[in-house]
């Protein structure tokens, strides 16, 4: 799956360095879309490269086993992994325990382990600490949409996160325009909620 993953360039943090590192480790992009909440999402995405430049590259395990105080300290020291960098880190070293307890740190075996259908791998996904059903959602449309990775039923599954040319989320940035596009359309369906309520 790495090999996959590595043949796919994503452009999520909008440098080069960071995307390169979720285009070719699975749980630094299972990382960073944990990362993307209420905190814009190119910021998000760039929490794991600080973290590899910090701790000497980019480790499941050592994520996994790291203190905790002193890993709260290396995500929040400037510039932090995330506007809460201390309990975005204590949710960085539950997912990381959590991938290594159900996968044994094979992060791709979320979407292999089995050959599972798109509305396993959701399922999965939903299990992840830090992922509720939304998160889960775009992340199973990126997968399919960017990287390739197609389990029958992953459309479904995904819902309107799956939908082609669209730029709802994460799963349709691929440059520094669809990431403005995105943006566009996540103010907009704020504005249409407000007006709602």
């Amino acid at each position: 799956m790495i090999d996959v993953m590595a043949t796919h360039q994503l452009c999520l943090a909008q440098e080069p360095e960071a995307d390169l590192l979720l285009s070719s480790d699975p749980f630094a992009l299972l990382l960073g879309m944990m990362l993307d909440q209420q905190y814009p999402l190119e910021h998000a995405f760039r929490g794991p490269r600080k973290l590899a430049d910090r701790m000497g590259g980019f480790d499941i395990r050592k994520i996994a086993e790291a203190d905790p105080a002193e890993f709260e300290e290396l995500a929040a020291t400037p510039p932090a992994i995330h506007r809460y960098g201390r309990s975005m880190a204590r949710r960085a070293q539950d997912l990381a325990r959590y991938v290594i307890e159900h996968y044994d740190g094979h992060t791709d075996r979320i979407w292999t382990q089995d050959d599972p259908n798109g509305t396993e791998v959701l399922r999965r996904l939903k299990d992840l600490p830090g992922y509720g059903d939304q998160k889960a959602r775009i992340f199973l449309a990126l997968l399919g949409k960017q990287l390739e990775v197609r389990p029958s039923g992953w459309e479904k599954a995904a819902g309107a996160y799956s939908e082609h040319n669209s730029r709802r989320s994460a799963a349709d940035i691929v440059d520094g325009e669809t990431l403005l596009e995105v943006r566009a359309f996540k103010k907009e369906q704020k504005a249409a909620a407000k007006k709602k309520a």
